[in-house]
């Protein structure tokens, strides 16, 4: 009998389209003899929505940047736990109309890669693939994160961070004269680049901060690293595994959105990246070693600096990274050997086993 997965993508965020494309990705590589694909949309709303004959699920023009979003008029389903399952059941009518063994979450963003979604999925006691409640709160706090990293010894770059009650406080001057004149500003709680402006003079450092706290309360200043942007994919839970590294080549200021998703011209991937064996191994050693610090589980992808000097800096986590056909994710670990297909059946097979470790831990105790 087929295993029915519940993929679940949108969401309240910023990376809102981005998610869309990377379920569809999913939706149409699982293996296809052991897996049913079921694709779930949550709006913007944060409403579980499905296709129906009357709705479909998505809306708008097909592509990233293009404005396509969950349809707020698909059906709305409510998940309970019955048995060993979770069933769908339609809002309106109270009737079940699809049933899920494992969901696979891949809302990016807040509420979706935060650990919101995965503390409900750990509350309704089903399997789920990727970092639980601890590991993706952590990670997706760049201010959270990088101390942690700190704490761990783990290198990584100069940074200051301003809350809403401080932005009065702070100037590019201030700023500059610690992290460097040219700096990036970033919503704390945000990925894909969303929010994230280069910054050389006040003008733009004013510009930048108004932006970011459009969508976080909280905003990281980075100073600027000349050098490589080097990234690798992590696969397992408790004894990870790094792919071979892969090389962003930025044909932009920046790896902004644009650059990512919009601009076929905005960045190009070298995989594997062409670097030293021991510059790998070391870059491979420090993704594992960043994963566990964080407490991540499933799979994610680790974020380098490579400096021209040789030193090796950690930028950041994703434990939801992307999985649209130009996503770095797939792509390193096919360079690696685990095709996109077999790579989403052991991400399964390890949320299956987490669930199954989880579940053989004492939930009471007794004399």
């Amino acid at each position: 009998m087929k295993q029915h997965i519940g993929i679940l993508f949108g969401g309240p965020s910023g990376e809102h389209e981005v998610s869309i494309e990377s379920a569809r990705n999913i939706h149409g590589a699982l293996d296809s003899d052991k897996y049913h694909g079921i694709l779930i949309g949550l709006d913007k709303q944060g409403a579980w929505r499905l296709a129906s004959p009357q709705q479909p699920l998505v809306t708008g023009a097909e592509g990233i940047g293009a404005g396509q979003h969950v349809n707020p008029l698909a059906m709305e389903v409510l998940p309970v736990r019955r048995a060993n399952r979770i069933e769908l059941l339609e809002a309106a009518s109270g009737q079940t109309v699809e049933v899920i063994d494992l969901f696979f979450p891949i809302a990016h963003g807040s509420f979706g890669e935060d650990g919101c979604l995965q503390g409900f999925l750990r509350l309704l006691n089903v399997p789920f693939v990727g970092a639980g409640v601890l590991g993706s709160a952590v990670a997706m706090d760049k201010d959270v994160m990088k101390r942690l990293l700190c704490e761990a010894g783990l290198p990584g770059p100069k940074f200051q961070i301003v809350r809403t009650v401080e932005r009065s406080t702070v100037s590019y001057e201030k700023v500059a004269s610690k992290l460097g004149q040219t700096l990036f500003i970033k919503p704390c709680n945000l990925g894909s680049s969303v929010g994230i402006s280069k910054v050389r003079n006040q003008r733009e450092f004013d510009a930048a901060m108004a932006l970011a706290f459009q969508f976080d309360q909280k905003v990281i200043i980075e100073e600027n690293i000349v050098g490589r942007e080097i990234e690798c994919a992590m696969l397992g839970n408790g004894a990870p595994r790094a792919s071979v590294p892969g090389e962003i080549l930025v044909h932009a200021d920046f790896y902004s959105y644009d650059a990512k998703y919009v601009d076929a011209n905005g960045a190009g991937l070298d995989i594997p990246a062409r670097l030293d064996p021991a510059v790998t191994k070391r870059i491979q050693e420090l993704a594992v070693r960043t994963f566990q610090v964080l407490e991540c589980a499933g799979f994610a992808r680790v974020d380098f600096f490579l400096k021209e000097n040789g030193e090796v800096l950690v930028n950041e986590i994703n434990t939801l990274p992307g999985f649209t056909r130009i996503s770095m994710y797939p792509k390193l670990w096919e360079a690696t050997g685990i095709g996109y297909k077999d790579l989403l059946t052991r991400l399964i097979e390890l949320a299956q086993d987490a669930h199954k470790k989880e579940a053989a831990l004492k939930r009471s105790y007794k004399d």
